[in-house]
């Protein structure tokens, strides 16, 4: 993907600000990675782990009325595991360690995915949508076919 390298970037920033970040992952929110900062751990599976706790997260927020999802905390007895909306398409998931400040950790990673998103929207591919084409038999110009009428003739059968 073309804007992996300044989603690395922000993602070593991240870690800059957040000395406890242990790893930082961009995916799809389908479950694909587009960059990742996560050493000891492997990105593909983590990936395809915050997709599916995602689709759980989304429901529940839908079904209990909270409306669209914007991050998931996991706590852990060694630390968190934190999922913030990255734009349309994207999410970030996080890892720190368990003294890590839970509020300097939502504020970094709220921007962080914030920037993520602008960066993955705008290199996302603009879906046009094109009118359907209308039948042969309508276009300007198309030759027409007519068919023979039917009749309704019965059939006789000899013995």
């Amino acid at each position: 993907m073309a804007v992996e390298p300044p989603i690395l970037e922000e993602l070593h920033r991240l870690r800059t600000r957040v000395p406890q970040l242990t790893g930082a992952l961009a995916a799809s929110v389908d479950g694909l990675v587009i960059a990742h900062d996560t050493p000891g751990v492997e990105p593909e599976g983590l990936a395809a782990l915050t997709a599916a706790a995602l689709g759980v997260a989304v429901r529940v927020a839908d079904a209990t009325g909270q409306g669209d999802l914007r991050e998931l905390l996991v706590r852990g007895v060694h630390g968190y595991v934190a999922t913030y909306a990255a734009g349309r398409t994207a999410v970030l998931t996080l890892l720190a360690e368990d003294r890590v400040n839970v509020g300097r950790l939502h504020l970094e990673g709220r921007r962080t995915g914030a920037r993520i998103g602008e960066l993955v929207d705008d290199a996302a591919p603009v879906e046009v949508k094109k009118p359907p084409a209308k039948p042969a038999a309508t276009r300007r110009g198309a030759a027409r076919t007519t068919r023979a009428p039917r009749t309704n003739t019965p059939t006789t059968t000899e013995s």
